[in-house]
């Protein structure tokens, strides 16, 4: 059972929440797409902030898109009239480790954003480098154990792998993915390591 299936499952016996993000294609699909991705070195961080990329747009009412991840990758979440999850579940798929207190995770782009600058994205205007930021209609963006998205940090694969080796095919899966939708190139050490978690699947 994959990953994505798994956590569909968890989501269907304690109640309605998806407790994922959208699958990426399957390992076929993602081999094409990698194939088909720009290879050259990575660009400079030059001319990058964080800020160029708005995130946390609202989404609905008073949630924003941090509250709105937070609550569709939790099991049986509560959330307060500001739409803080303050009760639920979270099973981070990085390291495989549950918590109950939404203060122990981290919503991390699955390309960080500083990634995204050195691979193409420097191109972009900021309307569309706010849309990649808070992009919710892909894997891009998961609810994870806040101290192994700190380590990860900017990393690309070619340097850097979440901690539980099962879930390496999914991770290179959703990396190709959020790539592949958004035209950014990878560089060859990336693109090897995705080849080599692909072999997982």
């Amino acid at each position: 059972m994959t990953i994505f299936a798994a956590l569909a499952v968890a989501a269907t016996l304690a109640g309605p929440a998806v407790a994922a993000p959208p699958p990426p294609p399957d390992p076929q699909t993602a081999r094409a797409q990698l194939a088909a991705l720009e290879v050259r070195p990575s660009g400079p961080t030059t001319g990058y902030y964080r800020t160029l990329f708005p995130h946390w747009n609202p989404v609905e009412a008073s949630c924003d898109t941090r509250e709105a991840v937070l609550k569709r990758d939790a099991i049986a979440v509560v959330t307060d009239a500001q739409c803080r999850s303050v009760a639920g579940t979270w099973y981070s798929p990085y390291d495989g480790v549950t918590w109950t207190m939404a203060s122990d995770i981290d919503i991390d782009h699955m390309v960080p954003l500083s990634e995204a600058w050195k691979s193409g994205a420097d191109r972009w205007n900021t309307a569309r480098r706010q849309q990649f930021a808070n992009d919710l209609g892909s894997s891009q963006l998961w609810a994870v154990t806040d101290s192994v998205n700190q380590g990860k940090g900017d990393k690309d694969p070619g340097v850097w792998m979440p901690p539980l080796e099962s879930f390496h095919c999914a991770y290179a899966r959703s990396w190709i993915d959020v790539k592949s939708r958004w035209g950014l190139a990878v560089d060859p050490a990336e693109k090897t390591a995705l080849e080599t978690a692909l072999g997982t699947c």
